[in-house]
């Protein structure tokens, strides 16, 4: 199991891949992954940068936690949290969650679990930079 928040923009496929090669062969059956990218738009206007901010020892905490309880709840060989935090740009990943599991319905439900979690109690504090201002946006789970 990984976690990983990084200052730094990453590339989501590589990072899959990379974990992919560490896994024990023939032991999963399938792989749920969902990869989050920065829009270029948001409540109405172009959004030209994001900047996320965290308390690292909480969000890492918090992500452990969460990684910890879908291990529980569904029969996972591994999962994969990869997080950005600092300045954005639109189109660069921002997340990427990936679950591997002998069978199809436990990966897509416990990638589908991650996602979720993250998007409603994960502790990061947004701040968009549009073409008029700055501002702090609440997130929304529907998103």
């Amino acid at each position: 199991m990984a976690v990983r928040l990084s200052g730094v923009v990453f590339d989501p496929w590589q990072e899959l891949s990379q974990q992919a090669a560490n896994l024990p062969k023939g032991k999963h059956g399938a792989c749920a992954s969902f990869v989050g990218t920065m829009r270029d738009f948001n409540l109405g206007d172009t959004v030209q940068s994001m900047t996320l901010e965290h308390y690292p020892e909480m969000t890492q905490h918090f992500l452990d936690n969460t990684v910890a309880a879908a291990c529980t709840r569904w029969d996972l060989i591994d999962c994969l949290i990869v997080h950005r935090y600092g300045d954005i740009r639109p189109g660069d990943a921002i997340v990427l969650i990936a679950a591997w599991s002998p069978h199809r319905a436990e990966a897509f439900d416990a990638c589908h679990f991650l996602i979720e979690e993250l998007k409603a109690r994960a502790p990061f504090w947004k701040k968009e930079t549009t073409d008029h201002s700055t501002r702090w946006v609440h997130d929304s789970t529907a998103d």
